[in-house]
């Protein structure tokens, strides 16, 4: 016999509560019930998954596994339901969104309108920030966080991830030459962060590796600053590709040391506090922006 999402919930709920008793008033049932229907479990699994004693249970080494899977599968179950409710049911209310300032720009108001059209009921609130901003001291309700996530308690969802480019005006390469070696690059104005270490590593195969320690000669605290820069010839700067590709097509940037380049991507990331007041509007946000970047 198979097991069911009933099976599950009843052994998650056992577990949690600590007790068959208390588990059986949580879901409404008899204590004699509840341990009738965590035997056909375990029988239906051949298996022990509760070492039971006077006292207290103890969870055997399958009982573990099954609780770690049941844990998972439940959750996305309930991410189901609630993503098909979503498309029945008209979400509304305020819905605050913290970017830096190129990602807003260039991957969130080209979509604004369509997003406004889809949910006229939901008031958007965008603001840029270009540091990690913490959500509950600026009131956000979901915060996009470009890069390698830092450890959190937020729940985070994969958007998609960008390449990086490096890239330098026509006008530029034209005055100072295109370098045909990461070693090159020494003798260059490069473009840099400020107060961001990592984003001054450049994803180039040299001698040393393939992470290039640059030395600016010119730094911003903006990608979206170092991007109007570079258009305006004053170096080379390395900037993610979603706030760059139309730069590209119109050849107002020119991409170099392609052939050198390790092809990494930057992971971009929606984080949020999951609350169930918030759940709708977050989820049709996150759904609509993800199929946007894809």
């Amino acid at each position: 016999m198979e097991i069911n999402s009933d099976d599950l919930r009843l052994f998650v709920a056992v577990v949690d509560s600590g007790t068959l008793g208390a588990a059986a008033t949580q879901l409404g049932q008899t204590t004699s019930a509840v341990s009738r229907a965590l035997a056909r479990l375990e029988e239906k699994l051949a298996t022990s998954l509760l070492a039971r004693t006077t006292r207290r249970m103890e969870l055997t080494e399958e009982g573990r596994v099954l609780l770690q899977k049941a844990r998972t599968i439940l959750e996305s179950m309930d991410e189901a339901e609630e993503a098909i409710r979503i498309r029945r049911q008209q979400p509304s209310g305020r819905l605050r969104i913290d970017a830096a300032s190129p990602f807003i720009l260039h991957a969130i108001v080209p979509h604004v309108a369509e997003f406004r059209a889809l949910y006229p009921q939901i008031t958007l609130e965008l603001t840029s920030n270009d540091q990690v901003a913490d959500l509950l001291e600026h009131r956000t309700d979901i915060a996009i966080r470009i890069g390698p996530l830092q450890d959190s308690t937020l729940h985070a969802r994969a958007l998609r991830s960008s390449p990086l480019h490096l890239l330098a005006s026509p006008d530029y390469l034209k005055k100072q030459g295109t370098p045909g070696t990461p070693e090159e690059l020494a003798s260059h104005q490069l473009l840099g962060f400020l107060q961001f270490e990592s984003g001054n590593m450049w994803p180039l195969r040299h001698e040393g590796g393939e992470a290039l320690a640059v030395s600016p000669s010119l730094f911003a605290s903006s990608g979206e600053t170092l991007r109007a820069l570079a258009l305006e010839g004053q170096g080379i700067a390395c900037l993610a590709d979603f706030m760059t590709k139309d730069d590209i097509a119109a050849g107002r940037l020119v991409k170099i040391l392609e052939s050198h380049s390790t092809g990494y991507r930057q992971p971009i990331h929606a984080v949020y506090y999951r609350n169930t007041q918030l759940s709708r509007r977050i989820s049709c946000f996150l759904e609509f922006l993800q199929q946007k970047l894809m």
